[in-house]
């Protein structure tokens, strides 16, 4: 099996879902520039029937962007996938992304349907798309809570009716590690045909577990996994690109890559977030601005003296300009040499003792202290 996992983007189709973050056409091609120079696999660009906007956006990125694969979302249904069709008609590579409900909740409670209906529908979806795209990815919808014995029935018809990725996704971010990873071993273990198409997985963060159901399902044989840049996405947010991503660079035994150029992880990281008007949380893995902050006083001491005793991956690597040196009521002493030896002071140790007194007086009032403060503290 390939070692090589594909990235699936879906910031522009489900990050562009979360209220109040809509983008123009002309700033999804800016987005979607950055996505193909950090190395992204495939665009998904959007839901060309939901709306003209999004049609268009999907027929225009199709045209601005040259190496990853263009997809386009849809429902099963005709009309969907001729609209999704006719906007990929300019990808050089064009993907259409079709599929159906898998669980027995979405069967009965969602499309008032049967098993055996969904089977027909969902076959029908992936031939028709076979008309327009050589390259048909199939989604069973909340396979998360699917019946297991179904789930992989509807996974081999599809791949037998010529889908040539098939998503297995956690859409409402219901499973467990441990439990997801088994359902992506269970297909491979029960689908005959399973090596003739890629396998995908697609995760939400409801229980705050998308990062790690995804690196279940890598670790158990998908080697396409469906993300976005800062975990945007409904509800509670997708799957974050740039953990994963980090996650394979840094865990080496697991044997896998990407193609990724992870040193634009933090400005495209920077990017979406201003564009989507979406701030990204302090303490977010990777790229939040404390990612690579330190302001205790214990791991101040210990980074300075190595930055492996605190760090388990280089800054530089996301593009982060350097790690930063906080200081606080919590910082000591030798954070406070630090960075007075930076600003041009050098001191004897009964001296800086002194200062570093004064220092716990100011830090408790001032919370966090910055270099201007440290030249009226030494003045």
């Amino acid at each position: 099996m390939s070692q090589r996992v594909y990235i699936f983007d879906t910031t522009l189709r489900d990050g562009e879902q979360v209220p109040g973050c809509q983008l123009t056409t002309e700033e999804k091609i800016v987005v979607a520039k950055e996505l193909e120079r950090m190395g992204v696999d495939v665009i998904e660009a959007g839901f060309p029937i939901s709306s003209p906007g999004d049609f268009r956006s999907v027929v225009e990125i199709s045209k601005a962007v040259t190496e990853p694969t263009i997809c386009a979302l849809s429902r099963a249904v005709k009309g969907d996938i001729d609209a999704a069709g006719e906007a990929l008609k300019w990808a050089k590579r064009g993907r259409i992304h079709t599929g159906i409900g898998s669980s027995d909740i979405h069967i009965r409670n969602k499309f008032n349907s049967t098993r055996e209906n969904i089977l027909e529908q969902a076959i029908a979806a992936v031939k028709h798309a076979k008309s327009f795209v050589e390259d048909v990815e199939f989604y069973a919808e909340d396979a998360g809570r699917a019946d297991l014995a179904f789930l992989a029935q509807l996974t081999e018809a599809v791949i037998k009716a010529g889908a040539t990725v098939v998503n297995i996704p956690d859409t409402t971010g219901y499973c467990l590690p441990d439990e997801y990873g088994k359902k992506i071993a269970y297909i491979y273990e029960h689908v005959s045909n399973v090596h003739q198409a890629t396998i995908s997985i697609h995760c939400h963060n409801d229980l705050g577990l998308a990062t790690a159901n995804t690196l279940a399902g890598v670790m158990n044989g998908a080697r396409q996994v469906e993300v976005t840049m800062n975990g945007i996405g409904e509800r509670a947010g997708n799957t974050s690109l740039e953990e994963v991503v980090m996650a394979l660079k840094v865990k080496k035994e697991l044997g896998l890559h990407t193609n990724i150029d992870t040193t634009r992880l933090f400005p495209v990281s920077n990017l979406v977030s201003q564009m989507m008007r979406m701030p990204v949380q302090a303490n977010k893995a990777i790229v939040g601005r404390n990612a690579f902050a330190h302001s205790s006083g214990i791991h101040q001491d210990g980074f300075l003296k190595h930055s492996e005793n605190y760090e388990i991956m280089n800054p530089h690597d996301v593009g982060v300009p350097k790690s930063s040196i906080v200081l606080t009521a919590r910082s000591g002493r030798h954070a406070l040499k630090h960075r007075l030896e930076l600003l041009g002071f050098r001191y004897d140790k009964p001296t800086l003792d002194g200062i570093y007194t004064r220092f716990l007086d100011m830090a408790d009032v001032r919370k966090e202290v910055n270099d201007k403060d440290l030249m009226e503290l030494v003045r």
